[in-house]
């Protein structure tokens, strides 16, 4: 049976959902499950609904045990044929809340600063050498597994373990496999959702919805571009700065807006404070979401367990379906996050992008892409430079590699000084003490 180690069981609403999934999957159900995490209390939390999802939905065909804490994180690892990452490394008290205020004393506004931007850079910047730790456990005591990363930034953490460790990695974000049936509700063109066939290529949170065809063959995107211009004109609506890159780029991309408005430099400006509202731009959303989330932990926790009735239905993550193509041999198509090994033209070799990949017993196979559109990898190269160069900083524990990541960062440098990013970085990294002790 597979041995499935799942690294952040604290985690819980993501772990119900992925390990969930996997006891929905007969090729899964009997597996072995690790549950890894340095905070008891979530742990057992996630242990206590894991099982009650196990007994009522898998009649207890699953074993679940829990390993906490760093000493007990090979033992988690040992044998495992899959590993799932889904840690926060500094939690959102005091990491995120310093991610968000910091750069706000120096005017930098943010919405969600997990992937790109500063708050970004400083995720990134003290999560590899947690994934580091976790790598040289796993080329020891479980060489073959596959590591499946959720956490974020994606891009970074996944082209790390891709160019530095010798772990078979693949990034997985949500975005791709709901983007184009999100759009489609949006606009009031759901007789187009079933038998359509699309084309998603490019970098995480930034991949590129390239061709959308209805079942009969028929270019969706002339109504799509059409719609969607009538629509920002006409209402406001929490996908407008998308709906701008399909106006002013041609096409529409994977994440959220609230996630785009801080990937470039053309919407968060305190030059032009007006386009906050023109284009519905939720400033500071990460932060209330946390805040919300813990605040109503113990009500959801409740919900979920139902006295220990729990149900659970397959969700469209893709974790499950990739495990149960290598196991079965069953070939199952998704969006992966992978080195640019020749997949997109005019992308960097370094660069960790987001094509589709053919998935079966040989392993995550990604499929060529070719050339983007020039004004599609421009947007992703301002996002992959930023990549780029925190991994070296990473990877370098050189301090002048940050500051220079930052300067890449095309919101960072619209917004502030070179003399002011050197500074805000500097107090960052202050702020976050143990966390970046290594940067010199």
């Amino acid at each position: 049976m597979p041995k499935i180690t799942f690294m952040g069981a604290g985690s819980t609403v993501f772990a119900r959902n992925v390990l969930g999934d996997c006891m929905c999957t007969p090729a899964l159900r009997e597996s072995e499950i690790a549950l890894y995490d340095i905070d008891e209390v979530r742990l057992k939390e996630s242990e206590i609904i894991l099982k009650a999802i196990n007994h009522n939905v898998n009649q207890d065909r699953a074993v679940i045990k829990t390993y906490l804490g760093v000493e007990n994180r090979k033992d988690a690892l040992r044998g495992a044929d899959f590993v799932v990452n889904a840690i926060q490394v500094g939690f959102y008290d005091p990491c995120t809340i310093i991610d968000f205020e910091v750069p706000k004393k120096y005017g930098l506004r943010q919405t969600i600063a997990d992937t790109l931007g500063i708050g970004g850079i400083m995720r990134a910047l003290r999560t590899i050498p947690v994934l580091k730790d976790f790598a040289e456990d796993m080329e020891e005591v479980c060489p073959d597994a596959w590591f499946l990363n959720y956490t974020n930034p994606m891009a970074m953490l996944s082209g790390y373990m891709q160019r530095y460790t010798g772990v078979k990695t693949v990034g997985l974000c949500h975005s791709v496999q709901v983007c184009s049936e999100g759009l489609l509700k949006s606009l009031g063109m759901e007789d187009k959702l079933e038998g359509r066939k699309e084309l998603i290529a490019g970098i995480n949170h930034m991949g590129w919805l390239l061709e959308i065809y209805d079942k009969d063959g028929n270019d969706l995107y002339p109504e799509i571009r059409k719609r969607a211009a009538e629509k920002n004109a006409s209402e406001k609506h929490n996908d407008m700065v998308r709906f701008e890159y399909i106006k002013r780029f041609g096409y529409y991309c994977t994440e959220s807006s609230e996630h785009n408005a801080e990937y470039n430099p053309l919407f968060i400006k305190s030059r032009y404070p007006e386009l906050i509202d023109a284009f519905n731009i939720p400033l500071d959303e990460y932060p209330r979401r946390c805040v919300n989330q813990i605040a109503g932990w113990e009500e959801e926790k409740n919900n979920i367990l139902k006295d220990g009735k729990i149900e659970h239905e397959r969700s469209h993550e893709y974790a499950s379906y990739i495990m149960e193509a290598m196991v079965t041999n069953t070939p199952y198509k998704i969006g992966g996050n992978v080195l640019n090994t020749g997949l997109i033209d005019n992308l960097p070799s370094d660069a960790c992008v987001e094509v589709p990949c053919l998935v079966d017993a040989m392993g995550v196979n990604p499929c060529h892409v070719g050339r983007l559109p020039v004004q599609l990898a421009g947007l992703n190269m301002t996002n992959i430079n930023v990549q780029l160069m925190t991994i070296e900083a990473a990877v370098t524990k050189k301090r002048e590699s940050i500051y220079q990541a930052a300067m890449l960062d095309p919101h960072t440098a619209a917004e502030l000084s070179t003399d002011d990013i050197v500074k805000m970085c500097d107090d960052l990294i202050e702020a976050h003490g143990d966390y970046m002790k290594d940067y010199k």
